[in-house]
């Protein structure tokens, strides 16, 4: 029916990714759905848009009576082609993105393409939720983040959601036992120790390879971090206005001064 709510999909795993699948199968019972997804695997892709390459959309039978593409370039560019070529402009009502395959929770935000695809349609005064499952495993368990959607994307629909921030959810593995239920909180302060594994191709070359810890540095119990080591799904309003205001006042108290 033409009044069903139009809701968008996409993610950074890729179309055939096992999360997508499970997200949009809760969406269809909500509205009528498009999917447009990165073709490949666009993790740690971040708000990047392709600029100096083409772009491509191909049509892909993912699921029946569901219509969807998969995109070469980034979760940002899906969305922008969704958007202006696919809709000729038009916004859905909703848009969601994952279900990803692993934590958005704290700084990760900054370097997720899944939650940088929610970010971009808040950008564009859409609805707009990114999920996340704390298992990077091809095999996870999304049986118990259903629900989790359901409920957000129904409570989202309902009430409607406010311009200018959107939602980051990640929700714990189900090996940690039943969810205790869903908490409002703030991002954690936590970073990455960034380490270089020096490595060599079959033809010696030299390489490098990033790891890294990730250490919390925020002992609050109102943090994404808290929550979601204490069995709790996670959901914090996320804003794309990345303006440090405190710094503001101290700013002005500098001479400014032009030589």
């Amino acid at each position: 029916m033409a009044d069903r709510p139009l809701i968008l999909v996409t993610n950074d795993d890729g179309i055939f990714a096992p999360g997508i699948r499970a997200l949009v199968e809760e969406m269809v019972p909500f509205g009528r759905v498009l999917v447009v997804a990165p073709d490949k695997p666009q993790s740690a892709m971040g708000h990047a848009i392709t600029i100096h390459h083409f772009l491509r959309l191909a049509p892909v039978g993912l699921m029946p009576d569901v219509e969807s593409w998969s995109c070469s370039g980034t979760p940002v560019d899906c969305v922008k082609l969704a958007i202006y070529k696919l809709l000729q402009g038009s916004k859905p009502d909703l848009l969601v993105s994952g279900i990803n395959h692993g934590a958005n929770i704290s700084i990760n935000v900054l370097y997720s393409g899944t939650m940088s695809a929610a970010v971009e349609g808040a950008m564009e005064g859409i609805p707009s939720i990114g999920f996340s499952l704390m298992d990077h495993s091809i095999e996870a368990d999304f049986g118990h983040v259903r629900s989790v959607v359901r409920s957000l994307v129904g409570d989202a629909l309902k009430h409607g959601m406010k311009e200018g921030y959107c939602l980051n959810v990640n929700v714990p593995r189900a090996e940690f036992g039943p969810l205790k239920g869903i908490r409002v909180c703030r991002q954690a302060k936590a970073n990455w120790e960034d380490e270089f594994e020096t490595r060599r191709d079959p033809t010696g070359k030299e390489y490098f390879w990033l790891k890294g810890e990730f250490r919390s540095e925020d002992d609050g119990e109102d943090t994404d971090v808290w929550a979601v080591h204490n069995g709790y799904v996670s959901v914090v309003p996320t804003q794309y206005d990345m303006t440090a205001r405190q710094g503001i006042a101290d700013l002005k108290d500098w001479d400014h001064a032009l030589e």
